[in-house]
C-alpha cells in the first residue's frame, strides 16, 4: 500500500507530465520511491521523459520551466544521449531524465544483454503518466532475466575474492587504514548484493531502503541487511572484516559453481580463518 506522501508526489508528477507538450514528449514515467509507493517527507520526484528525437539540454530546460519547475540546474555528464534537469515545483525537488526513444530502446536492449543495468530497476518499477505503450514493452523485456546473464553477473561479482594471500586482509585492519578498509568493504558489500539479486533474478537496485528491497527475496543469507549494517557499524577493524567475509562466504555458498565462485569459496574460508 502506497504511503500518503507517495500519492501526493505522484499527483504532482502528473501535473508536471500534463504540462509537457504532447508533440514533444511521448512517454513520461515516474520512477524511484514514488513509483514504489514508499516515498516520505525527504523523497524527491524522479521522472523519465522520452521524446521521439533527441533534445538539447537547453530545450529540456525550456520545457521544464514551462512545466512549472524553478531554480533549474543539471548534474552528471553532459553532451551524451541523456539530458538531466533538476528543479523545484511547489517546493518539491524534481529530477527529470530525458531520453530519446532510440536511446531508451537501446538501453533496455543493452541491459538485457548484460550491459550497465543502473536503469533497470527504475524502468521495471516505473509508472506511466503518459505512454504510447513503450513502457509496458520495456517492462516485458525486463521481466525476462536470462539464466546465462545471472551466471555472468555472479561470476563477475566473485572475481576479486581470491588470487592473493588471504593474510593480505590483515593489511587493511592495521591502524591508519580506515579509508582503504572502507573502500574494500563497500566494494565487497556491493558484490554480495550483486550476487544475491542475480540469484533471485531481480535487477540490482540502489542500496537505499535495502532491508525492504531484500525482504521479499527467497535466496539470501540469513539477516543479510542487518549483518551488513553490523559490519559497517563495528568499531573493531578485524571483527568488521570478519563479519563481512563470513557473509561473503555464505553468499558464494548459495551460488552455482563457476571458476570465480569456486575460487572465492576456498579463499574466503581461508581469509575468515586468518581474521579469526
Amino acid at each position: 500500500m502506497a504511503t500518503e506522501r507517495s500519492d501526493q508526489l505522484r499527483d504532482l508528477a502528473r501535473r508536471v507530465a500534463d504540462a509537457l507538450p504532447a508533440e514533444v514528449v511521448e512517454e513520461v514515467v515516474v520512477t524511484g520511491s514514488v513509483s514504489r509507493g514508499v516515498a516520505d517527507e525527504l523523497s524527491d520526484i524522479e521522472m523519465l521523459i522520452v521524446t521521439p528525437e533527441p533534445l538539447e539540454l537547453t530545450a529540456c530546460f525550456e520545457h521544464a520551466r514551462a512545466a512549472g519547475l524553478e531554480e533549474l540546474d543539471t548534474w552528471g555528464p553532459q553532451g551524451g544521449p541523456a539530458q538531466r534537469v533538476f528543479g523545484y515545483r511547489e517546493g518539491v525537488p524534481i529530477e527529470l531524465v530525458w531520453w530519446s526513444r532510440q536511446h531508451a530502446d537501446s538501453t533496455v536492449d543493452a541491459i538485457h544483454a548484460g550491459g550497465p543495468a543502473s536503469s533497470a530497476e527504475a524502468i521495471a518499477n516505473g509508472i506511466a503518466l503518459r505512454t504510447t505503450g513503450s513502457l509496458s514493452r520495456w517492462q516485458a523485456r525486463l521481466d525476462d532475466y536470462p539464466d546465462e546473464l545471472a551466471a555472468a553477473q555472479i561470476e563477475a561479482a566473485a572475481l576479486t575474492w581470491g588470487g592473493y594471500a588471504p593474510a593480505g586482509m590483515l593489511t587493511i585492519a592495521r591502524p591508519g587504514e580506515r579509508l582503504a578498509r572502507a573502500e574494500r568493504m563497500v566494494d565487497d558489500a556491493s558484490r554480495v548484493l550483486q550476487i544475491v539479486f542475480a540469484l533471485n533474478r531481480v535487477w540490482l537496485p540502489t542500496s537505499k531502503r535495502l532491508a525492504a528491497r531484500l525482504e521479499p527475496l527467497a535466496v539470501k543469507p540469513e539477516r543479510l541487511a542487518e549483518r551488513l549494517e553490523d559490519a559497517f557499524a563495528e568499531p573493531d577493524p578485524r571483527r568488521a572484516l570478519l563479519g563481512l567475509t563470513e557473509l561473503q562466504l555464505e553468499t558464494v555458498a548459495l551460488a552455482p559453481d563457476g571458476p570465480n565462485v569456486n575460487r572465492a569459496r576456498r579463499w574466503l574460508a581461508a581469509a575468515a580463518h586468518v581474521l579469526r
